[in-house]
């Protein structure tokens, strides 16, 4: 799809792969809505691109909260005219044994990092569809198709979002609406900090910093992509775990014991 001149709403603009792909986007010639419910750094981004020359829009918004996900449709088509590509970036992440995780917090990552995304799609299908054209892109992970010990709930949350982005990719075949799912691996960002950072680096997990996966998530939306996973070997374990999940059971259960004190200090 074309990039140039597409209106794209991003949420989650103001992280570290949701500002990557802001800024990359800006560079060829999108004309932007970013959000995000951190109004600060969202209004840095939003300045940083203007000053660049971009006619960026930043929209704060807590998604989280009923009704917001379809006003804020409602509003970025009334100040764009329209909707292009919208890109469900927005997430966050809880790190520990699952049986210290608070309910309350569970249901927040569900809604964010789930129904979020799923509201802002029924809100802006009706657009697209009546239009005949758009992409919908979702960044997931590879959480999202290994449930790794210690992000039982993420990796949950992100199984359901690849399901439903695979679903509405076949509902939506002869639309002309296509569905782009993204899977970064471990990305260095705030979003994984203190003893995730700590367990990744004790794990050695393969890392990759925002711009290559932004580049990676551009390419998709230039190219239609349907699915792309980042990462080698960690594209080879997806499929691995898709057709033989028991022979990834024996590798994951031996990190627990690696991980343990990095997720008991997460959810003192």
């Amino acid at each position: 799809m074309k990039i140039v001149g597409s209106n794209i709403l991003i949420t989650g603009a103001s992280g570290g792969i949701g500002g990557a792909i802001s800024r990359q986007l800006a560079k060829q010639g999108a004309s932007l809505v970013l959000v995000s419910r951190d109004d600060d750094s969202l209004q840095k981004m939003g300045r940083e691109l203007r000053d660049s020359g971009n006619n960026a829009i930043a929209i704060t918004c807590d998604l989280g909260q009923a009704g917001q996900p379809a006003a804020l449709i409602e509003e970025a088509l009334k100040r764009r005219g329209g909707i292009d590509i919208l890109i469900n970036c927005a997430g966050i992440q809880n790190f520990g044994f699952f049986a210290d995780e608070k309910p309350a917090d569970t249901e927040a990552l569900f809604t964010v990092n789930t129904m979020v995304p799923i509201a802002l799609i029924n809100a802006v299908l009706p657009h697209m569809l009546a239009k005949g054209s758009g992409r919908i892109v979702n960044v997931g992970s590879i959480f999202g198709s290994i449930g790794f010990p210690c992000f039982a709930a993420y990796s949950a949350s992100k199984f359901a979002l690849r399901g439903f982005s695979e679903a509405l990719r076949r509902e939506l075949a002869s639309s002309g609406v296509g569905v782009t799912y993204v899977a970064p691996r471990f990305t260095r960002t705030p979003f994984n900090r203190g003893p995730v950072t700590r367990m990744a680096e004790i794990l050695k997990m393969n890392q990759d910093d925002p711009e290559r996966v932004a580049r990676q998530v551009v390419s998709a939306i230039e190219n239609d992509g349907r699915d792309r996973y980042l990462g080698w070997p960690e594209k080879i374990f997806v499929r691995i775990n898709s057709i033989l999940p028991r022979l990834v059971d024996a590798s994951l259960i031996k990190q627990v014991e690696l991980m343990r004190p990095f997720a008991t200090e997460s959810t003192r």
